[in-house]
């Protein structure tokens, strides 16, 4: 424990496990501790995992074992805790043993109030931990009585399908808001339609929810329910208990006007015709004062936030990062006319002079195809990109072999979706952190003349 907390020096620790044995090698340990880098400022209580293997050597002077070497990120897999967490909702994990004495008086003063903080601010808001293992099965309704005793609520159509992942997102929150409002279980499909941009093949392809989204928060901080298993539940007990359907395809009927109902399910149909069968157009006009969109429900997914942990860990969490758009904007001139010259190499070089020290570790996150662009920044920083780190998501990965688990044996693409949630939360990660239409160029971020007025 002495050893990793003078070794990660830009790392604050709050639990350290037992050290686990490693079989057939004596003088080797795994190790797993919870963490939280020393510039976290994402506004959310986050903590992370690693577990580390360590040799042992006896010094040949005070006869007393020492580390004489520290594995990589997640190399100490005996301290890993192994397949999903089971348990019934809301139920806490083991918690990791505390530190014990032998830490240095200091260190142990300041890993005990860490800790005392931690837990006081978990009590308070909810925590986020990247590395431990992923529950996301779905919610069954145990009995028959529970389901009949419940109230739920459904948006069946609507032009959300298919659409950018922003827009499906904003539906989907008004859909989750309205249900909180009624007290009612948002009945959801977990089938997502994304959309052509994202995927290899540019069409259109349904996926999992769980592969883009923190499912297991969302069933534990809100009442959820999947499609396919209500309507199953509904068809066995609907007629003998005489369920009810309230049914509506008007979107001008508003969540106040059904906060009455006493049917079991409000069924909200919607049209063909767009802009009018949005699910955001639910949240609109009056209601708008009403119903407040829960974000702090919706995380990003863990596996994924997993990937962004390791990669930020790798650089031993200790980097600057710079985001860089190019592509089709720096082809329009009319629109963008210095962004290609701002985000030259030479350009980035002069601009980044002054605000990050040569040699220091710098993330590049950008739509620039060709990383080769950016090789005359190698003689000043070690820089790095996303895909230097593909081996995270690859066939032999751990994510890799998860979402197929969680995609019935289907192999899953790491789409452009994921590329670009994972890069921009490393990006963000960065203590220096360099905006392309904040710190590069003057261009307006959405073109020539929209830049908004100074304050």
């Amino acid at each position: 424990m002495r050893t990793a907390i003078e070794k990660f020096s830009d790392l604050h620790f709050y639990r350290f496990g037992r050290p686990v044995a490693v079989p057939g090698s004596p003088m080797e340990c795994d190790l797993a501790w919870r963490f939280r880098p020393s510039e976290d400022t994402n506004g959310r209580t986050t903590y992370y995992k690693d577990y580390r293997r360590f040799t042992l050597t006896r010094d040949v002077d005070t006869c007393t074992l020492v580390v004489s070497n520290v594995g990589e990120y997640h190399s100490g897999t005996g301290a890993k805790r192994s397949g999903r967490r089971k348990g019934k909702k809301g139920k806490k994990g083991k918690r990791e043993a505390p530190v014990t004495d032998f830490v240095p008086a200091k260190t142990q003063m300041r890993l005990d109030e860490n800790a005392a903080n931690a837990d006081s601010t978990a009590a308070s808001e909810p925590v986020l931990v990247i590395g431990e293992a992923v529950n996301d099965n779905l919610p069954v309704v145990e009995s028959e009585s529970d389901f009949s005793r419940g109230k739920y609520l459904i948006y069946m159509g609507g032009g959300e399908r298919c659409k950018s992942m922003n827009h499906y997102v904003w539906g989907f929150l008004c859909a989750l808001g309205e249900a909180q409002y009624l007290n009612r279980t948002l009945v959801m499909d977990l089938n997502v339609c994304l959309n052509s941009r994202y995927t290899a093949t540019g069409k259109d392809e349904n996926r999992d929810f769980r592969l883009y989204f923190d499912f297991e928060h969302l069933k534990q901080s809100a009442s959820v329910i999947d499609q396919s298993q209500f309507w199953t539940d509904w068809g066995k007990w609907h007629k003998k208990d005489r369920l009810k359907n309230h049914y509506t395809e008007d979107i001008k009927v508003t969540p106040m006007q059904l906060r009455d109902v006493k049917d079991t399910l409000i069924m909200r149909k919607f049209g063909d015709v767009e802009p009018d069968n949005y699910w955001s157009r639910i949240c609109e006009g009056e209601t708008e004062a009403v119903i407040k969109r829960p974000w702090y429900l919706l995380w990003k997914s863990r596996r994924l936030m997993e990937i962004v942990s390791a990669i930020s860990s790798r650089m031993d969490w200790d980097f600057d990062s710079v985001h860089v758009v190019r592509g089709e904007k720096a082809q329009n001139t009319q629109l963008w006319p210095n962004l290609d010259r701002d985000t030259s190499p030479d350009s980035l070089l002069a601009t980044l002079n002054d605000k990050v020290g040569a040699g220091r570790h710098l993330y590049i996150a950008t739509n620039e195809p060709d990383k080769s662009f950016f090789d005359p920044m190698k003689s000043k920083y070690r820089t790095h990109f996303l895909d230097d780190f593909k081996d995270l998501w690859d066939e032999n990965s751990e994510w890799y072999t998860e979402t197929k688990e969680l995609s019935n044996g289907n192999a899953v693409e790491f789409d452009g979706y994921m590329r670009v949630a994972v890069d921009t939360e490393v990006f963000l990660r960065g203590k220096r952190k360099l905006e392309t239409f904040n710190d590069l160029t003057h261009d307006c971020k959405n073109g020539v003349n929209t830049c908004p007025a100074s304050s």
